[in-house]
């Protein structure tokens, strides 16, 4: 009896491999046109982004729009507003979420569950709601066009609660005893324990929320109106005109906004990706 494999028999494979790749393929170039056209339009004159047919390709890039970005705008002023307020939402997010999510994993204490269920049902609420009381919240504490507005309702998070709590329910409940057995009370357990084995999740909980904090938009707009205390989302949104809009200069400024989170992405992705399959939830 022949042990040989029929040849056709690795067809099936290979076929559903290059579907898969030609899905891949198709899908990165999606994801890569517009910012492509972002470039593109950057180096284009005015007359060239908005000619019909759309001109692909600029005749003679124009760098100049780069330099006019900083000539229309506070840029270096708004880049460290948006500095400031992404790393100020990063480490309250991550600290104030390591500590509730923690907490709602591995601490007995009386409610627990339906504290963690009022907790979460603020996920179902859409955010802009709460801008009418946060703006007030804002002006009674005398912090509109001030940078601490910008950050403070951003450094606590239902989302990343619930995260680090998912990523702490998969830890070894056995570490939780053989720490209190070395004399540990549940603040050093958290702190000298828990929080070194969840790195990864407190990491991707960090760059989802400094992701999310640089592109923030809405905001920004409310709080602050002063050019001087405004991010750059909020200042790029600025030269959009009611008539008219320079947009080789617009789209100048949003390729130089986008860089460090760019950098940011492609420096720790690896790690993102981790923490979130290691926390258990599943897209």
């Amino acid at each position: 009896m022949s042990d040989r494999v029929p040849a056709t028999s690795a067809v099936g494979p290979k076929r559903s491999h290059t579907a898969i790749h030609v899905v891949l393929i198709v899908g990165s170039v999606l994801m890569v046109l517009p910012f492509f056209w972002e470039v593109s339009t950057s180096l284009k004159t005015y007359a060239e982004s908005i000619s019909v047919p759309p001109t692909i390709f600029p005749s003679s890039p124009v760098w100049k729009n780069y330099t006019d970005v900083f000539a229309t705008l506070p840029f270096g002023a708004q880049f460290l507003n948006t500095v400031i307020m992404t790393v100020a939402r990063t480490v309250g997010q991550v600290f104030f979420c390591a500590a509730a999510g923690y907490a709602f994993a591995r601490l007995e204490f009386p409610g627990r569950n339906a504290i963690f269920i009022a907790f979460l049902s603020v996920l179902m609420v859409p955010s802009q709601l709460f801008l009418l009381s946060q703006f007030q919240l804002m002006q009674r504490f005398g912090l509109l066009n001030t940078v601490t507005a910008l950050a403070l309702p951003g450094i606590f998070s239902a989302f990343g609660t619930f995260l680090l709590r998912q990523f702490f329910l998969q830890l070894p409940a056995e570490l939780d005893a053989a720490a209190r057995l070395d004399g540990c009370n549940p603040f050093q357990v958290w702190w000298k324990v828990m929080l070194p084995l969840a790195k990864n999740g407190m990491l991707a909980l960090g760059i989802l929320t400094a992701i999310w904090s640089w592109n923030d938009l809405l905001w920004p707009l409310v709080v602050n109106n002063d050019p001087e205390k405004m991010t750059l989302s909020a200042g790029l949104s600025t030269l959009q005109g009611q008539f008219l809009t320079n947009y080789p200069v617009l789209m100048a400024g949003s390729f130089l906004a986008s860089i460090p989170m760019i950098v940011l992405f492609v420096m720790f992705q690896k790690n993102m990706l981790e923490g979130i399959a290691s926390s258990g939830i599943k897209g």
